[in-house]
């Protein structure tokens, strides 16, 4: 019998790529998705490729416990998690729930689900939060030179609209984004905190958000306390991820506009100052899939006992 997934804010750019992806899985199938603005309206009239009856429904913390799903994924802003945690703990302590937002990402209660540098702490885990689609392409940028550095490390982060969610707002407007460039929450933002706690390394962060739908582009700045040949770094970097699917190394700058659509990250662009001692990588993701949808489905597949990238397109 297949395991059943619930989502609970299916309305959302990542909630119709997590659809599309529990779909094309053999061993999941789709117990609600949930939504207040589609209530009552069939998915496939807002999930192009998706295939079946399935209606949107608008459920609460209750009800959503009481379908007592496999797993639940919370899709929902920031803050809006808790009721769902509480009633799912109360009523099926045994459903997995992979929350995308950041409610839960600082704590130590729950799983933080980046397969590739936390995949040894999954065993068990049945309460998972997700990554930020900026922490995720920060972190992979930085991790294999972690152990090496000298000082903060500088970020600077441009995303796709699509980011922003479909609420109204200045960030997801094309006709403001058109020809611009929009700089926001420059000091403090939440991800500078996400990637500094799990990597026990200081990071500052300066995030943007231009006028493509989908897709990060960022540009890391690493100070090293030795100095390095470009080979040696590159060599570091295929060695860390030479067993991670979702992970390409390349040795020119990613494009954005490659990565659209794809669920893994490109990491490449090494170059180092003349002294050898900076170094500025240049990471790429999709952020509604390796930066949301793709990576829930790896921490589902790891929680319910199936292959990490089982439904994923490789």
């Amino acid at each position: 019998m297949k395991k059943t997934v619930g989502i609970v804010g299916a309305r959302g750019h990542t909630g119709a790529e997590l659809i599309r992806l529990v779909a094309a899985h053999p061993a999941l199938g789709l117990a609600f998705v949930s939504s207040r603005e589609l209530d009552g309206q069939r998915v496939d009239a807002h999930v192009a490729g998706f295939q079946g009856d399935l209606r949107y429904e608008s459920l609460d913390p209750a009800a959503v416990a009481g379908r007592a799903a496999d797993a639940v994924v919370l899709a929902m802003p920031n803050g809006k998690s808790g009721g769902f945690v509480a009633a799912i703990d109360d009523a099926a302590p045994r459903t997995v729930v992979v929350d995308l937002s950041a409610d839960h990402r600082f704590d130590d209660g729950w799983y933080y689900g980046l397969p590739e540098l936390t995949r040894d702490r999954s065993a068990g885990e049945r309460r998972i939060s997700n990554p930020g689609c900026y922490a995720t392409a920060m972190q992979l940028a930085i991790a294999p030179m972690r152990d090496g550095l000298d000082g903060p490390v500088q970020c600077f982060g441009v995303s796709g609209y699509s980011g922003a969610g479909t609420t109204p707002s200045e960030r997801n407007d094309p006709a403001l984004l058109h020809d611009n460039l929009m700089p926001y929450a420059l000091a403090a933002h939440i991800h500078e905190r996400e990637v500094t706690r799990q990597l026990a390394t200081p990071v500052e962060f300066m995030p943007h958000v231009a006028a493509h739908f989908r897709g990060i582009t960022m540009t890391v700045n690493l100070h090293l306390r030795e100095s390095l040949d470009v080979d040696v770094v590159k060599a570091r970097y295929v060695d860390r991820y030479a067993d991670e699917p979702l992970v390409e190394v390349v040795d020119d700058a990613p494009w954005v506009s490659r990565i659209a659509g794809r669920h893994g990250t490109q990491i490449g662009g090494f170059t180092l100052s003349a002294d050898g001692r900076r170094l500025v990588v240049v990471a790429t993701l999709d952020n509604l899939l390796k930066g949301a949808a793709t990576q829930a489905m790896q921490n589902l597949n790891l929680a319910l006992g199936f292959g990490e990238f089982e439904s994923i397109p490789l």
